[in-house]
């Protein structure tokens, strides 16, 4: 008479610093069989909040600002009492390739928007683990909430458990939120270049039309004989 087959499942759970989990199912049919083993991902979601939120993570949760904006951006406005690792830096490389892009870069974005050239801080990672541990409370903080985002997700991968991020970044907070260091206000200072004179140059000549047009309609005798008073060619 035939053996009756019996399964049995072993289920075995095992987590590391990494915050990684392995799950190992055994099934036996009478028979070795092998072992398939499964790697499960358990990642810790990150906070994205307001900047009213952001405030009271600081001041009741004890979180730690990073802004990871580049130098021009930081030099403009940042919180006050933030640490400063920067997820892009200045690109000075020489090869071909770059002058090229760098060139490009600067007759068009840079002058325009005052972005400067950048690359991917290759010692991002590393310089907040110099200064952070993976249990610290991260505050990640940028213009747009962009670069802060991709920030945290390297972060994340590299163990960090308590990240917030700043929903579309710093231009969304209100002046007097934060106190801040800079000649900027916080929301203004990813602004930069011929955009901003542009901007300068339309708000006066805008206000000059505006004052002239209620000239001539509130005051039209006075308007014809300015007119007449011009010189005509």
């Amino acid at each position: 008479m035939a053996g009756i087959a019996t399964t049995c499942y072993y289920l075995t759970l095992s987590s590391t610093s990494t915050r990684k989990t392995w799950l190992e199912l055994k099934t036996n049919y009478g028979r070795a069989t092998p072992i398939r083993r499964r790697n499960l991902s358990i990642r810790a979601e990150v906070n994205f909040v307001n900047a009213e939120e952001a405030k009271k993570l600081i001041a009741v949760e004890g979180y730690a600002v990073v802004d990871v904006r580049d130098k021009s951006q930081f030099d403009r406005a940042h919180i006050k009492s933030c640490y400063h690792v920067p997820l892009f830096i200045e690109n000075t490389d020489n090869d071909p390739g770059t002058i090229v892009k760098r060139t490009l870069h600067n007759n068009f974005s840079g002058l325009f928007f005052g972005l400067p050239f950048t690359k991917l801080n290759p010692e991002f990672v590393q310089s907040v683990k110099s200064q952070f541990s993976p249990e610290s409370k991260l505050l990640l903080v940028c213009q747009e909430g962009l670069r802060s985002t991709a920030a945290a997700n390297k972060l994340e991968q590299a163990g960090f458990q308590n990240i917030a991020c700043i929903t579309s970044g710093l231009q969304t907070v209100k002046p007097g939120t934060f106190d801040s260091v800079g000649k900027a206000e916080l929301q203004d200072a990813g602004k930069a270049g011929l955009v901003t004179i542009q901007g300068k140059i339309s708000a006066v000549l805008g206000t000059v039309l505006i004052c002239a047009y209620l000239f001539i309609t509130l005051f039209p005798d006075q308007a014809e004989k300015l007119l007449q008073m011009s010189p005509v060619r």
